[in-house]
């Protein structure tokens, strides 16, 4: 019997699981439905940080909120002043603290909780993402949400891609730290991570320092692929490379039917470029991708269009083979410019690397969960084909000699992620908060 497996059937027997799982499932679900009605975007994320820090503080964490927990220069894609100053204010009105709001202010949301258990033994991190989506929340019949009383009360903004569910098991995770605290070795430390959607919020986190001298460091996400409950994969690997960019054209507007040769047409420019992107070639060392996802433009039918701004994306299945897609689309949109005679300015506001999980990881997960009470099955891989910035996190990891690994729990999906009547099965929560907790006994 080695020294994990003595420490898990002596110190934390099988009723003690029980008994935690059965005072832990309310708080999981009630954390859930809280943070689903309460959805905030990357970078302001004032309620669900303070939020967060409540609960955190309850159970003794040691907490570093604002910049404290990040590189304030790190961060990408940052609303304007504006927006950032109306969503402070709507979180006063929700009863967040001035001074909270002070810690958070101009955008510094996210925070880190730490715990040391004062014994020797190795350092573990975990990352929980915590933003929503700019998205209207769908009413149709048969969404849960809807029909339970928790749809989002913030319109065009929508927990769609589960990270209110990451943040619960990240709660989930802290609860069970507290708990068991006297049988654990080692230091854990929890980052509740904001601005995940566009790749924008890791990098900062990165930058403090929180994982340079991590040995075993875990994100994860629920669903991504249609699974079922109590579905674990251990790693995941194949994500994409990628890089978010905002582009705006400055022209000249002109009366379309008096002097149209006045004009410079941003419009056309960015429509232009909108189509001859999709002319990119595809790379022969690997998947490539590029999106439009947004173009605006003109003010009205006589008007030549003095401004337009698109916000694209590129992805590669290699850092290198994204840097590619991004040279070519700075080309042809700069050509586009040019053939309009209007002025360019191209931002690059997101920014994800290219990763691996670590296989060690198969084994420790597949030991770790043999005797578990929620998880039923470990698969050892998936290929994600998405893009992730935790990434950043694995990286730093891996390269300072620790151990990185992305997990995914297994749920059914009524409808795909970023949809408008996105959910999940909530009893994934307990799935993923067992893994972590048996894949911690597993490693100390």
């Amino acid at each position: 019997m080695n020294k994990s497996q003595k420490a898990e059937d002596q110190s934390i027997s099988y009723q003690d699981w029980q008994q935690f799982f059965q005072e832990i499932e309310s708080k999981l679900l009630r954390w859930r439905r809280d943070l689903h009605q309460y959805p905030e975007v990357g970078w302001t994320e004032y309620r669900t940080t303070y939020w967060l820090g409540q609960e955190l503080v309850q159970l003794g964490y040691k907490l570093s909120v604002g910049k404290e927990a990040l590189v304030s220069k790190a961060r990408m894609g940052v609303p304007e002043p504006e927006v950032l100053k109306q969503a402070e204010n709507r979180a006063l009105a929700e009863g967040v603290p001035l001074e909270w709001i002070k810690r958070m202010e101009g955008g510094h949301t996210g925070l880190v909780a730490c715990w040391e258990t004062g014994r020797p033994g190795p350092h573990f991190a975990f990352r929980f993402d915590i933003d929503a989506l700019p998205i209207d929340e769908g009413k149709e019949d048969g969404h849960f949400p809807y029909q339970e009383g928790f749809r989002s009360r913030y319109r065009g903004q929508m927990h769609a891609c589960a990270h209110d569910g990451h943040a619960a098991i990240g709660l989930g995770l802290a609860s069970w730290i507290a708990c068991f605290n006297k049988v654990l070795n080692g230091s854990y430390t929890l980052l509740f991570q904001p601005a995940e959607e566009g790749s924008r919020g890791a990098k900062a986190m990165v930058e403090k320092g929180w994982l340079d001298d991590v040995d075993y460091f875990v994100a994860g996400h629920i669903g991504l692929q249609p699974l079922n409950i109590g579905d674990v994969v251990a790693t995941t690997s194949g994500f994409l490379a990628t890089s978010k960019l905002n582009v705006f054209f400055h022209g000249k507007a002109a009366h379309a039917g008096v002097e149209p040769e006045q004009g410079k047409n941003a419009l056309l420019a960015a429509a232009t470029a909108a189509l001859h992107l999709q002319a990119i070639p595809r790379h022969s060392q690997g998947a490539t991708r590029l999106n439009v996802g947004k173009l605006v433009a003109g003010k009205g039918r006589n008007i030549i269009p003095d401004q337009a701004f698109m916000e694209i994306e590129t992805r590669g299945e290699t850092t290198e083979l994204n840097r590619y897609m991004v040279r070519e689309a700075k080309r042809i949109i700069q050509a586009a410019a040019h053939m309009y005679d209007v002025q360019l300015e191209i931002v690059e506001v997101g920014e994800g690397l290219g990763g691996e999980s670590d296989k060690e990881w198969v084994d420790i997960v597949q030991k770790a969960c043999r005797n578990a009470i929620y998880v039923q099955h470990v698969l050892p891989h998936l290929q994600a084909g998405g893009s992730e910035d935790a990434t950043y996190m694995m990286r730093r990891v891996q390269e300072r000699g620790g151990k990185a690994t992305y997990m995914v729990f297994g749920t059914p999906l009524p409808a795909g992620h970023h949809h408008p009547c996105f959910d999940f099965d909530e009893r994934v929560l307990m799935v993923a908060v067992e893994t972590l907790g048996r894949c911690i006994l597993q490693l100390t």
